[in-house]
């Protein structure tokens, strides 16, 4: 069974090593894909897949998933979440962040080995700030997810939730300067 955790932390160690240019969302996820098929040369790594290729239960948050890595046989199944927020719009990028928790577990749920959900930011107002309290204690105050997580702007503000079925802590890593990164395995 496969450790996500490690493999991408390990990516982002190489990353930084080697000075990989990240740049926005889609260079994480295809920097991040080349390097795993690269180390994972017995597994499948595709992009975008449609959950539906993997179950005939398709009643998730998302629809696609970033990256899946799988067997010839399917019996090992591994899917991540990316996100890579680079304008700002910290609480509802705080809040898609958390549909991709929400995603994640849906997929484990369907018979995924593991799956993990990764944000990689540039900006200190995702992981500090003077706001704690709502959204924002989830990632400057606790470092950790769970329960009913309210969308904290525009006209569902308050009202649209996610419900996560577990509580998934996580720790901030240190990538160059100011930019960080969390993952959050779940297994």
């Amino acid at each position: 069974m496969l450790s996500l955790s490690q493999y991408i932390t390990d990516f982002f160690n190489y990353a930084e090593k080697t000075k990989l240019e990240l740049y926005n969302e889609f260079s994480l996820q295809h920097e991040l894909g080349i390097y795993l098929r690269n180390a994972l040369s017995d597994y499948k790594v595709q992009f975008e897949r449609n959950i539906s290729f993997f179950t005939p239960d398709t009643h998730t948050i998302k629809k696609e998933i970033d990256i899946s890595i799988f067997n010839e046989e399917m019996n090992e199944k591994y899917a991540i979440e990316l996100k890579f927020p680079t304008n700002g719009q910290y609480p509802e990028q705080m809040y898609s962040f958390v549909k991709d928790v929400k995603f994640m577990e849906e997929v484990k749920d369907r018979g995924f080995t593991k799956t993990a959900a990764v944000v990689f930011v540039s900006d200190k107002l995702f992981y500090e700030g003077k706001l704690t309290q709502g959204i924002y204690k989830h990632f400057r105050n606790e470092f950790s997810l769970y329960g009913d997580v309210y969308k904290p702007t525009g006209m569902n503000k308050n009202v649209e939730l996610v419900t996560l079925s577990k509580r998934h802590d996580f720790t901030w890593e240190s990538l160059e300067d100011q930019r960080k990164y969390y993952i959050i395995e779940i297994s």
